[in-house]
């Protein structure tokens, strides 16, 4: 009997359309023969949708048509399944009895531990990290603060608050210029895939560019900028126990920062209909490293993961100062584009054997979480005091 698998993306997210690429890579390269795939989903409304037409990405095109093409869909739990029930029709109607969900998300309201909690609720395995796990990770500001905590290096920065800016706002820049100097990075703390991001390289900058940046958030993180760099990415496979790691990458961007427009846009290619997504991304790989910082890279790597407690496969991303000769680490995509399968594939873990693993991964943690008492099956409002 084929192990039933929902792929869940989209979702209220800016990185929408990313879930998309990534997602249907996902649902084309998982193995037929062992899964049957119900792909679910989410519009920037958070309503979930069904059709067996999600599978190529050429047919989101048009949002409106998807919709009205496709079945929306709830939700119920029963006996260690998710049932997925038609919405659209008078009576329930099923559509599938879910075994594992697989999450291809990315960004605010889906991969920070929003959907992850959500699918906790029904009590089956679910591929990636938990809650606690991806909303430390999306955080830029909170994820710095663990790695702090934990004597990982991690750039200079300072934290602005929106309410701070817009009342002093040059007291905030004053702080900013005397801690850190010029140029500053200036980040959204909770959204990835480089968006809404502004280099602050003179004084008459910084107000157009932090409010810019003010549009996607309510926190910024801002980061002395290193302007003598290379950035080196490592993807982790595994879990509480055991860790893996990738073949290193080098990314090669087209301007003073890796761009949205880089990762996903510039240069990218197409198969037929379905675009590479972050596999096009410009790249040395492996990267040139020496055997030292490749292996400083590939310890720091393993010690982000268990730190946060991550699960199914992650890639870190690092900032080598190359005047100060010295690894950073940048950030950490808990659920990343493409799912770092092309890092994989470099190592012989090809993509469809990386998501059997990953389902794998899933189940395990699943089984290893029925052991845990998480409640009493005692009612303490029925019982009576003694005296």
């Amino acid at each position: 009997m084929k192990t039933v698998v929902g792929v869940f993306f989209g979702g209220k997210s800016v990185e929408h359309e990313v879930s998309i690429i990534s997602a249907m890579q996902v649902i084309n390269v998982l193995n037929k023969e062992k899964y049957e795939v119900i792909p679910i989903y989410i519009s920037k409304d958070n309503k979930f949708y069904y059709s067996d037409k999600f599978n190529d990405v050429s047919y989101f095109k048009d949002i409106d048509k998807v919709k009205n093409d496709s079945v929306e869909v709830y939700f119920t739990h029963f006996h260690s399944k998710m049932m997925v029930y038609s919405a659209n029709s008078l009576f329930k109607k099923e559509i599938a009895k879910i075994d594992v969900v697989f999450p291809v998300v990315h960004g605010l309201n889906v991969e920070d531990g929003t959907l992850q909690g959500f699918i906790e609720m029904y009590n089956i395995p679910y591929v990636g990290p938990d809650v606690s796990a991806s909303a430390v990770g999306m955080n830029k500001i909170i994820f710095k603060k663990v790695l702090e905590s934990s004597d990982i290096p991690v750039i200079e920065y300072v934290t602005v608050n929106s309410y701070e800016y817009e009342e002093d706002p040059d007291n905030v820049y004053y702080h900013i210029k005397s801690t850190l100097g010029l140029p500053v990075i200036l980040k959204p703390a909770n959204l990835g895939s480089s968006i809404g991001i502004e280099i602050v390289t003179e004084d008459s900058e910084f107000q157009s560019k932090m409010e810019n940046v003010l549009l996607f958030t309510d926190r910024v993180l801002v980061e002395r900028c290193v302007t003598n760099l290379r950035e080196i990415n490592c993807s982790v496979l595994g879990d509480v126990k055991s860790q893996d790691v990738s073949i290193l990458e080098e990314p090669i961007k087209a301007d003073e920062i890796l761009s949205f427009h880089d990762k996903y846009m510039g240069g990218n290619k197409k198969s037929g209909s379905k675009l590479e997504g972050m596999a096009s991304l410009s790249r040395k790989i492996p990267a040139e490293l020496e055997e030292e910082k490749r292996q400083e890279i590939y310890d720091l790597s393993k010690k982000v993961f268990q730190i946060l407690g991550c699960e199914g496969v992650s890639r870190i991303d690092f900032i080598i100062d190359v005047d100060k000769d010295k690894i950073y680490v940048n950030e950490i995509n808990t659920i990343p584009g493409s799912l770092s399968f092309y890092l994989w594939e470099k190592k012989g873990i090809v993509f469809d054997k990386l998501c059997d693993d990953l389902i794998k991964l899933a189940i395990k943690r699943y089984e290893r979480r029925q052991k845990i008492v998480y409640s009493h099956d005692v009612n303490i409002l029925n019982m009576t005091g003694k005296k």
